[in-house]
């Protein structure tokens, strides 16, 4: 095959590795197919504790980084089962054990993640913190929305140019489900991920949960009638535990890179004075639920988003346009963090909010994955 090589040159290349004969045969197209052996990509992802993967691979290896949850280490879906969780664990130790030419910091990580996902309270309280690595700069960069002023993601904020997507055109999700590249199991099926809406409102507590229940289920369908079709890419999660403290969040709205929690309170028709800290119909105060320390904790968690929270005032009669709420009487000094309408000013204002931020027609799956598993 190339007779001015010498013998040793045109056979396969014997390599002593992990204390086993390994067979690497000649590159093709290469006049020193011998003696020109390159380490490929997967073995090094392999000697890092990653399954083997297919497609293109990135400059920098991130298979068990530090920004990687724990399901990614284990590259497993958020519903996977405890069978799945231990077949994946038992494929990534072995290739990530130092025994066996691994990392010893990535094998620590893949035990970290088995040790949490595999017991069911340290798993429950993972899902509920949300908890994920840094956002992906690569991945936030060409999309960052500008956060609410004052907030540590509303720094150094890159706007691209270009057209805008419309929100009514066909989702799009990203990473796609199509593109393969990845070669790992993807954090939720595509079934669930094209799901509008995800959970409905249910029993929390004794005290209160039928009318608390009524209400909710109020606002889930003004969204899903008046909100969900205008944005085919809104993804719509009722329960969901809050970061800040043992409380719930109602329900939130995820469209692209902006997020919407939403919280509902029933009052009697009339017009309310909104000062910014209580609603004042009669001579009496009453004070909103408490939403905005969990809209800073959630801009905290998800630094890429721009997070935003309603409050919204129902009517027991249905009427969208009740109670009045009347807000010019609210100091104008420092940023308000949730905003306090009525039926008709939420779909308003949510439906805005959603549809003018940077590609409304994305469904943003790792994010998405996040707020499933923070469901109560």
């Amino acid at each position: 095959m190339f007779p001015d090589l010498p013998f040793f040159a045109r056979c396969p290349a014997v390599i002593f590795h992990e204390s086993k004969l390994r067979l690497i045969p000649p590159r093709p197209g290469t006049r020193n197919a011998g003696t020109d052996v390159v380490r490929s990509r997967a073995d090094k992802l392999a000697k890092q504790g990653c399954p083997p993967r297919t497609g293109r691979f990135n400059t920098k290896d991130a298979c068990l980084t530090e920004s990687n949850s724990h399901y990614q280490v284990l590259r497993v879906a958020v519903t996977a089962t405890e069978k799945e969780i231990k077949v994946a664990y038992r494929r990534a130790a072995r290739l990530a054990h130092p025994d066996h030419g691994g990392d010893p910091a990535a094998f620590r990580r893949v035990t970290s993640a088995y040790e949490t996902l595999i017991d069911p309270q340290r798993r429950r309280a993972y899902d509920r913190s949300y908890a994920a690595g840094t956002a992906d700069k690569a991945d936030a960069e060409p999309h960052f929305d500008a956060p609410p002023a004052g907030s540590r993601a509303s720094a150094t904020v890159h706007k691209t140019g270009g057209t805008r997507n419309a929100a009514g055109d066909p989702p799009v999700y990203v990473p796609p489900y199509s593109s393969g590249a990845d070669g790992g199991v993807p954090l939720i099926p595509m079934a669930q991920a094209s799901q509008q809406v995800h959970g409905m409102p249910r029993k929390r507590g004794i005290f209160g949960a039928e009318a608390r229940i009524q209400r909710e289920m109020r606002t889930v369908q003004l969204l899903t009638r008046q909100v969900l079709p205008a944005i085919p890419a809104a993804r719509l999660i009722n329960g969901l535990q809050s970061p800040a403290d043992n409380s719930h969040i109602d329900h939130a709205v995820l469209s692209g890179y902006r997020l919407a929690l939403i919280g509902s309170m029933l009052l009697p028709k009339g017009a309310y004075a909104w000062d910014g800290r209580t609603l004042n119909h009669g001579g009496r105060s009453i004070a909103p639920p408490q939403l905005a320390h969990i809209v800073r904790a959630m801009q905290e968690v998800f630094p890429e988003l721009n997070v935003t929270g309603w409050t919204v005032v129902q009517s027991p009669h249905g009427n969208l346009h009740e109670p009045v709420i009347d807000d010019h009487r609210r100091s104008s000094g420092g940023l308000e963090t949730v905003r306090i309408v009525n039926a008709a000013g939420m779909v308003r204002g949510v439906k805005e909010f959603l549809a003018s931020g940077p590609a409304p027609n994305t469904v943003n799956v790792p994010v998405l994955a996040r707020l499933l598993r923070g469901m109560h």
